[in-house]
C-alpha cells in the first residue's frame, strides 16, 4: 500500500528528507512538499525528482504563514504522516494541523517552550506524535539511552554517575580566530550559544547558563572543546531524574571557537556573561549579525558524535561505556549530500517509518523510543553505521 507524506520547509534538510525516502523506502510513497516559497518548492521537487534513484511522486503545494488554503487542507486529509522540517516556531501549528487532519507527526526542533506546548496538545491524540527526532536532539539522545541500557544489564546498576552527549557539527578546516564554518542554520547556532541548558546535577534537574562547563576530549585520536548549549538533551533530564547524578548535552568545536564566541559577547554586554547571557534578548541577532560578518558558511562538513555512560559496577569498580560515530557527506546517485543533512534527515526518516507502522499514539518523546529497534533501522544504520 502506497503510504503519503507530506514534508514541511524544502530547504536542505526538508529536501535531503525527501531523498532519502525515495532511495531508500521499502514501500511506496508519494511525496508532498510544503514550503511558503515558490521557488524553493520549485528547486526542492527538480532536486528530489533528479537525484532519486527511482521513479518518485512529488508533489509541491504553496502553504500560507497564517492561513491554511483549501487546496491544504485537501493535501492534509490525504496524507498519512507530516515530517516538519519547518523552523521551531512554527512546531506547535504543524503539530495541530497533523492532530486536527489525523496524521502522524514528527518534528526536529530543540525548542523546549514549543515541545512543552505539543506535548499538552498532543496527549490524547489518536495518531503518534514524535518529537525532538533529528540529529541534537534525537539520534544522540536514543544512543545515550542505548548506552545506558547496556550499562544496567552489564554492570547490574540502575544508578550511574554521568551520561554525557556530544555532537559537532565541524568543517574539515577552521581558521583563527573563529575556528569554526557554518555548515547549518547561523540562527539556530546563535540560538543554541545563548539559552540556558537543562542538565542533571547530583540527581536533580537544573537550568544553567550555556558555554558554562567547557571540556578538552579526545575522540579518535583528535582533540575537541565541548561547552554546555541549549536544547540537545531532550526530555533525558527528566527521565534519569534520580537515576544519573549529573547528564548533560554539550556542542563539540574546533579547539579556540568557543573563546572567540565569549569574547564577541563581552562587547554586547558588559555583565557577566555567564549569569546574564540569557536575559539578553537581542543577544541570538546580535550574535548572528557578527557571525555573518566574520564565518563562512562551508560545503564541507563532518558530524562527530560522541555518549557516555559512567558509573559503578555491583562491585564498586567504576566502569565507562563510551561510543562515538564520524560522519563525512554522503553520495546518492551521484549527488553530495552534507554530513548534517543525512544525519538530521535520517532519524526523521526513522520515525516516519516507525510511524507508518500505526503502532503509535499520542507523544512519543526520546526517552520512549526503543533503542534496538531505531538504532537498527535501515536509515540509521545506511547514513551512521555503514
Amino acid at each position: 500500500m502506497t503510504k503519503k507524506i507530506f514534508i514541511v520547509g524544502s530547504g536542505g534538510i526538508g529536501e535531503a528528507v525527501a531523498l532519502l525516502l525515495g532511495a531508500w523506502s521499502e514501500f511506496e510513497i508519494e511525496l508532498t512538499l510544503g514550503d511558503i516559497d515558490q521557488e524553493n518548492l520549485r528547486k526542492a521537487k527538480e532536486f528530489v525528482e533528479r537525484n532519486s534513484q527511482k521513479a518518485i511522486s512529488v508533489e509541491t503545494i504553496l502553504m500560507g504563514e497564517e492561513t491554511l488554503s483549501e487546496a491544504l487542507k485537501a493535501s492534509f486529509e490525504n496524507c498519512d504522516v507530516l515530517l516538519d522540517c519547518s523552523p521551531g516556531s512554527e512546531a506547535p501549528r504543524m503539530a495541530r494541523y497533523a492532530k486536527d487532519f489525523r496524521m502522524h507527526y514528527a518534528n526536529l526542533t530543540e525548542y523546549v517552550a514549543e515541545t512543552d506546548e505539543i506535548i499538552n496538545l498532543a496527549k490524547d491524540a489518536e495518531t503518534g506524535f514524535i518529537l525532538q527526532t533529528g540529529l541534537a536532539p534525537g539520534f544522540i539522545n536514543v544512543l545515550a539511552m542505548s548506552l545506558y541500557n547496556k550499562f544496567v544489564e552489564r554492570f547490574e546498576n540502575e544508578t550511574v554517575e554521568k551520561i554525557g552527549m556530544k555532537v559537532g557539527a565541524l568543517t574539515a578546516h577552521a581558521h583563527h580566530p573563529h575556528f569554526y564554518g557554518f555548515t547549518w542554520s547561523p540562527i539556530g547556532v546563535a540560538t543554541e550559544y545563548v539559552k540556558p541548558a537543562r542538565v542533571l546535577r547530583d540527581y536533580e534537574i537544573r537550568q544553567i547558563p550555556a558555554l558554562s562547563s567547557r571540556e578538552t576530549i579526545i575522540i579518535g585520536g583528535r582533540s575537541y572543546e565541548a561547552d554546555l548549549t541549549s536544547g540537545g538533551a531532550a526530555d533525558l533530564p527528566d527521565f534519569f531524574r534520580g537515576k544519573a547524578s549529573a547528564l548533560d548535552y554539550k556542542t563539540l568545536r574546533h579547539v579556540g571557537h568557543y573563546s572567540w564566541v565569549e569574547s564577541v559577547i563581552e562587547k554586547f554586554t558588559d555583565e557577566n556573561i555567564l549569569e546574564n547571557i540569557a536575559h539578553h534578548e537581542d543577544l541570538p541577532h546580535q550574535l548572528l549579525e557578527k557571525f555573518l560578518k566574520e564565518v563562512p558558511a562551508v560545503e564541507d562538513d563532518f558530524v562527530l558524535v560522541h555518549a557516555s555512560v559512567d558509573g559503578f559496577d555491583a562491585r564498586g569498580t567504576r566502569r565507562m561505556l563510551e561510543k562515538s560515530f564520524f560522519v563525512e557527506p554522503l553520495q546518492i546517485n551521484g549527488h553530495h549530500l552534507r554530513a548534517i543533512q543525512t544525519t538530521t534527515a535520517a532519524p526523521l526518516c526513522e520515525a516516519a517509518v516507525m510511524l507508518l507502522t500505526d503502532k503509535y499514539k499520542g507523544v512519543i518523546l526520546q526517552s520512549q523510543i526503543v533503542p534496538d529497534e531505531f538504532l537498527n533501522g535501515s536509515f540509521i544504520k545506511r547514513v551512521y553505521l555503514d
